[in-house]
């Protein structure tokens, strides 16, 4: 006999995914991106073959996960007029001082420092900087 509708189990499938699109460095972004985080990994990765509309090797699609939460990326065959930009960011709430310590350096090694790592009114240890790769990253301390 089925269990009715409100008893149903029903497994939780994260709903929305950042999709990042780069333009060859995906596969450098996403082990630099595991490195940092636990419980991180490459979920799937299909790539272009020979005789395909992408560079041989390059990711036409790549899940994986950073801290346990999934995000897609591929890189993109169609050179486009815009890349990543700062009015869309990747919030990482940090619980401690050596974890925002560690990811701010990390992450801003080769990128751009938007707001320097320090205590404002709404945070008493926020950063935020550019990744090496162009993905904007803010970085709080809870407190």
């Amino acid at each position: 006999m089925p269990l009715p509708p409100n008893l149903c189990i029903k497994t939780t499938m994260q709903k929305i995914t950042t999709f990042l699109m780069f333009e060859g460095q995906a596969e450098a972004a996403l082990n630099f991106y595991i490195s940092l985080f636990n419980d991180s990994k490459i979920i799937n990765i299909s790539r272009y073959g020979p005789n395909e509309v992408g560079a041989e090797g390059s990711v036409m699609h790549a899940t994986f996960s950073l801290n346990g939460q999934q995000f897609m990326a591929i890189d993109s065959y169609v050179k486009h007029g815009f890349t990543f930009t700062p009015a869309m960011s990747l919030y990482v709430t940090c619980e401690t001082e050596q974890e925002i310590d560690t990811l701010y350096a990390q992450l801003a090694a080769g990128g751009n420092v938007m707001m320097p790592l320090g205590k404002y009114p709404f945070s008493s240890k926020f950063g935020w900087v550019g990744d090496q790769f162009g993905v904007s990253w803010q970085l709080s301390l809870v407190s």
